[in-house]
């Protein structure tokens, strides 16, 4: 659970507890795994999504001409936050789910670690 609920403060929780805590048994091995790979893939879209929103950025800012758009650019600033809310609703709902003792499966994550 813990593990899960970490994931809002990045990956480093979920790492020590995989880390710490994978022998205690298999559940508890098998949800800090599913954390710590939803990290992992949360960081990789985080950078290609900042990316992708720095060079709309830039393309925008050319074409204006000086003029500007603020509208897009206040898009594009609200939309930097999607992946961090994204993370923050999937880490809850994980923690949760696993609280009442269940398991959870991110909808998007790729098992870095088998």
């Amino acid at each position: 659970m813990w593990s899960h609920f970490g994931g809002v403060l990045g990956f480093l929780p979920s790492l020590i507890i995989f880390l710490v805590f994978k022998d205690r048994g298999g559940f508890t091995r098998q949800e800090s795994k599913e954390a710590l790979n939803w990290q992992i893939t949360w960081i990789i879209a985080n950078i290609a999504f900042s990316i992708i929103l720095g060079i709309l950025s830039v393309v925008i800012a050319i074409g204006s001409n000086g003029y500007g758009y603020g509208g897009i650019g206040a898009l594009l600033g609200l939309l930097a936050y999607v992946p961090y809310i994204a993370n923050l609703v999937f880490s809850i709902i994980g923690g949760v789910k696993v609280n009442g003792g269940s398991a959870y499966r991110y909808p998007v994550n790729f098992r870095f670690i088998k």
